[in-house]
């Protein structure tokens, strides 16, 4: 039976088609889920690998492969789009003006270093946009959301894994060890939690981070995380508008793609309902969880896609990128908090 055209649009295929792939990556990010709570390794990160190894999946030909392909770009977006639900104006107002403007400057100038440092590394804007944008933001979420509009190459699904696969390790080892700083640099609680809020890319890091120093540091570094989550709408906005002036934006079926992909209206419409306190707190909770199992179950099939042999090509100069991207921004926030007090 034919799909409707606007529903087509988001399942290219029929849906007992595309099942097969589709319960092969939610079995992934189920397993890495279980995986994380016993032995305390990222779930994103465990999902990724546990993608990786299964590659064999996606090989053309396979009943799964349709299934996967969808999969790693539906229901990314239907996670990206949920986390609207999370946002508030009324957060902004909670941290204060002059910490809230050290926080979307550091997103703002991450990216625009990130575009000069790639230049030196030997890397194009598109892998600079994709890399400064997931440290600056959210770390694999924003990297994905960024990689949805970016125009396509053939090396987009190794990129798109290699950040996602570093941003990951990054945080995790900012997890441990940002926490042992708050004391040199004589942080009280709150001031430790802007930092890590400011500086960790995932978000479960950062809550991981704030509270094994305090509650009030880690509903603080929660707090400022959702800020620079916040910025994911109106940086890809300008993403795909830039894109678009240039003319190298991907036209699907001899038409231009939106100017704002539905996604990110999705993002927007729940923040300005979030704000205006029409989405109850519990409902709230329950579309931050759905959003982080869409975003779960979609990396599990971007690692399922990509070639660990492809990923490997990546070079040096791509990991010395995201290294030097997270000590700017890590830099950025510190000065910040020094000439605040």
């Amino acid at each position: 039976m034919a799909l409707p055209a606007r529903l087509s649009a988001w399942l290219p295929g029929r849906p007992a088609d595309l099942f097969p792939g589709f319960a092969v990556s939610a079995l992934i990010a189920a397993t890495a889920q279980f995986l994380s709570e016993h032995y305390g390794a990222p779930a994103m990160l465990l999902a990724l690998l546990l993608g990786l190894a299964l590659n064999f999946l996606a090989e053309e030909g396979t009943r799964t492969a349709p299934g996967i392909a969808v999969t790693a770009r539906t229901v990314l977006r239907l996670g990206v789009a949920l986390l609207g639900a999370r946002i508030s104006a009324g957060m902004l107002a909670q941290l204060g003006w002059p910490l809230v403007l050290l926080v979307i400057g550091g997103v703002i100038a991450t990216i625009l270093f990130a575009l000069l440092a790639a230049r030196v590394v030997g890397r194009r804007w598109r892998f600079a946009l994709l890399t400064g944008g997931s440290v600056a933001i959210c770390g694999a979420s924003a990297a994905m959301a960024i990689a949805a509009v970016l125009p396509r190459h053939e090396r987009s699904e190794r990129d798109l894994v290699f950040t996602v696969l570093a941003v990951t390790v990054l945080s995790t080892v900012a997890m441990v060890i940002y926490p042992m700083l708050a004391d040199p640099f004589g942080f009280d609680d709150r001031t430790a939690g802007v930092f890590l809020g400011g500086t960790i890319h995932d978000v479960a890091q950062v809550v991981g981070a704030g509270f094994s120093i305090s509650p009030e540091a880690g509903e603080t570094a929660t707090l400022v995380k959702l800020i620079r989550v916040a910025m994911l709408a109106p940086v890809v906005l300008v993403f795909s508008v830039i894109i678009r002036a240039q003319g190298q934006a991907e036209a699907t079926g001899g038409k231009r793609p939106p100017l704002l992909p539905s996604f990110v209206v999705g993002f927007l419409l729940l923040a300005a309902a979030n704000s205006l306190g029409l989405i109850p707190a519990a409902l709230a909770e329950a579309a931050g969880a759905v959003s982080r199992w869409c975003l779960l179950i979609s990396i599990a099939a971007v690692g399922v896609k990509t070639s660990l042999g492809k990923m490997l090509e990546v070079g040096g100069g791509a990991i010395a990128l995201l290294v030097i991207e997270t000590l700017f921004l890590g830099t950025w926030i510190l000065v910040g908090l020094h000439l605040l007090e």
